[in-house]
């Protein structure tokens, strides 16, 4: 009688080594939850379904070395993912998913009730959306008068180190949003979120033009990799 493995001209396939490894980390999973898995081990399971057929444990591995951690990978730009030896687009899009989830699921906490009683999730969903990218990005929450999201917009890119940012324009649309107050969000892909000299004139720029027409600047919260800063908890505005 055959073993059942697989055999020239045989009736039976071997089952890849990796398979009985998938359905032992699910069971984990679903058992023990998230945090007792490591990092590649939750990059495996997101892996799992666009790449069926392979070993995703030494992929995984190597995107934890050149991105940093599972947080650094899902926030990769789609560029540098698709370029990565191994990832196909099926996968960038599972990662691109998994991002996705991450800001809307954060987003939804910050709009659930007012911005200011919700401090802490507006500071997750900031470092969710903004800490890991590649360029600094200016955004701004702008805010009614019980102090709930009206509006969560990007008002611009630049580079690695800067980002123009004309304090009118912030003003003239806080004005045309109705808002009364603004919390100002960049992040610097450093991964240092010291304020810069520039940063703390910029958020004075702004507070000065829209005070006198009753516009207030809460805050200024700067994220990157290594945490967030805030203007007003430094006592820089």
């Amino acid at each position: 009688m055959g073993s059942g493995t697989n055999k020239p001209n045989g009736g039976f396939k071997e089952t890849p080594h990796f398979h009985g490894h998938r359905e032992r980390l699910r069971s984990r999973f679903r058992e023990a939850g998230a945090d007792a898995l490591a990092d590649y081990e939750m990059l495996e399971l997101v892996l799992f379904r666009a790449l069926p057929r392979r070993d995703v444990k030494p992929l995984a591995k190597a995107l934890l070395a050149e991105f940093g951690s599972f947080a650094e990978v899902a926030a990769a730009p789609r560029a540098r993912l698709e370029e990565f030896d191994g990832l196909g687009a099926a996968a960038v899009d599972e990662l691109k998913i998994v991002q996705a989830a991450a800001n809307r699921f954060a987003r939804g906490e910050v709009k659930k009730r007012a911005v200011l009683s919700s401090w802490s999730s507006v500071i997750d969903y900031c470092r969710s959306a903004m800490a890991f990218g590649e360029r600094e990005q200016f955004r701004i929450l702008f805010l009614d008068k019980r102090n709930q999201l009206i509006a969560d917009e990007v008002q611009g890119e630049g580079t690695v180190d800067h980002t123009p940012v004309y304090p009118r324009e912030v003003v003239k649309r806080a004005l045309q949003l109705s808002a009364t107050a603004m919390v100002l969000v960049h992040n610097h892909p450093s991964g240092d979120p010291t304020p810069s000299h520039a940063d703390i004139q910029m958020t004075k720029q702004i507070a000065d033009i829209a005070k006198p027409l009753g516009i207030e600047v809460h805050d200024h919260i700067i994220v990157g990799r290594e945490g967030h800063a805030s203007l007003k908890g430094l006592r820089l505005i």
